[in-house]
């Protein structure tokens, strides 16, 4: 089944997923919201919401308190427990959700990073009675950045300012506008309350003026993944077979997980960076022999001539990038350690890892006005800007516009393997190096 499709299989089991990731400011109803979301799905169980209507009983409220559903593990969060995002499975009948609950606070923007960075649909959250506030922006323009197709602004609290149609309508219109700006090109707005639960799962009866869906119907409906045929093949090669055994001392083959696009037996493949070609003489899928196979499927592919392949290789088909041992990029920085020019780090892409410098912080971005401030020595947690690195060896970087999985990696400390660093890359290009020659070639 191509991933484009979804619905129900005959025993009624959905069959597509979606992951997405919610924002909003502290205080806009957030938790409230992801809350109400899990309860009317009917997606939370017996004891947990016993134990709400439990705790709620004890503070002197009448209904159940939904936002304790998540408050435990955002508190844990504010205590400086590692969490980074929490994350929730739930489904319904039409689809399969795992939903990404990321931080509000303005320090938190690498959590959202982390959580936004694979979803498909960024829910962006704000409270009626305040609209497009700076949290606001800073939400979308890293949605923007990490290329998530589809975002909804949930406008919440809509009960607090009488349902009123030109209070929703004021703010969907701001905020289109600046998602617009940004380039993103699908923003769907909902007029929400999720204390009262208007809009959430069940449509409001004090709201006849909004004609669209509710916040979960159109997550069941939104167009979920691409057409694997419409993009190139790329093939991360993570382990290679080589069984050591008389009955299969000629099998040879390369597994990993398809990131992208779809291999057929007899497709002629690229190796990348080492650039030889061949074609598909086979493909495994759990021990079963099959002439296809398709993103984001793990599979055995079996090559025509043997060629010298190991674990970091990428074998590819379609236009393909061009290996480069110099990299540009946009980078969300990840850790409290700052990252500054001259620094020696691991870069992973893929299955791929190799040694990196930051050659050059071109610019940092200041996200609430998306103005590049220059002349910045390091990056802070948090701060995004442009990086250029030099790595040791050629890297197959796909642009991050073209290809998520393949135009991301992580930059890495190699003293104690820490994630520092998460990475968008941009095209190629050849600079001037600003580090000391020396230390470049001690390291890369």
């Amino acid at each position: 089944m191509s991933t484009t499709q979804a619905g129900t299989t005959q025993t009624g089991t959905a069959t597509s997923l979606l992951r997405f990731a919610t924002a909003g400011s502290v205080d806009d109803g957030k938790s409230t919201l992801v809350g109400r979301l899990l309860h009317d799905s009917k997606s939370v169980l017996a004891d947990q919401l016993e134990a709400v209507e439990h705790a709620s009983r004890r503070r002197g409220q009448e209904a159940p308190d939904l936002a304790l559903l998540t408050d435990g593990l955002r508190a844990e969060r504010e205590q400086g427990i590692t969490i980074d995002v929490a994350y929730r499975y739930f489904a319904t009948a039409r689809r399969r959700f795992i939903l990404a609950d990321t931080p509000g606070h303005v320090q938190y923007t690498r959590n959202m990073v982390t959580g936004a960075s694979t979803a498909e649909l960024a829910v962006v959250l704000v409270d009626a009675r305040n609209g497009v506030v700076e949290q606001t922006r800073r939400h979308a323009a890293v949605a923007a950045l990490l290329r998530v197709p589809h975002v909804v602004l949930a406008v919440n609290k809509m009960d607090l300012v009488e349902y009123a149609e030109p209070v929703f309508a004021a703010i969907a219109e701001e905020f289109t506008a600046y998602a617009a700006s940004l380039g993103v090109k699908d923003v769907v707005a909902v007029p929400i309350s999720a204390l009262a639960g208007d809009n959430v799962v069940e449509p409001s009866a004090h709201m006849d003026w909004y004609g669209g869906p509710t916040l979960l119907e159109h997550l069941e409906t939104v167009p979920v993944g691409t057409d694997p045929s419409a993009e190139p093949a790329r093939f991360p090669v993570q382990y290679v077979i080589r069984p050591q055994s008389e009955e299969f001392h000629d099998y040879r083959g390369y597994a990993g997980q398809l990131a992208s696009g779809v291999l057929r037996v007899g497709d002629a493949v690229t190796v990348l960076p080492s650039g030889h070609t061949s074609t598909v003489a086979a493909i495994d899928a759990l021990g079963v022999a099959t002439e296809i196979a398709w993103a984001p499927q793990s599979v055995t592919v079996r090559l025509a001539d043997d060629i010298d392949i190991s674990r970091g290789d990428l074998i590819a088909a379609g236009p393909l990038p061009v290996p480069t041992k110099d990299v540009q990029a946009t980078v969300c920085h990840l850790n409290e350690r700052p990252l500054h020019v001259g620094a020696k780090v691991l870069l992973k892409h893929t299955t791929r890892t190799v040694r990196a410098l930051v050659k050059e912080i071109s610019y940092r971005i200041d996200i609430d006005s998306l103005e590049q401030r220059s002349g910045a020595e390091g990056l802070n947690v948090n701060d995004i800007g442009h990086v250029v690195l030099r790595t040791a060896e050629p890297l197959a970087l796909d642009d991050y516009t073209d290809n998520r999985r393949t135009g991301s990696f992580v930059l890495i400390d190699p003293s104690d393997g820490t994630t520092l660093t998460a990475g968008m890359a941009g095209e190629a290009f050849d600079t001037v190096s600003t580090t000391d020659a020396s230390q470049e070639e001690d390291w890369v």
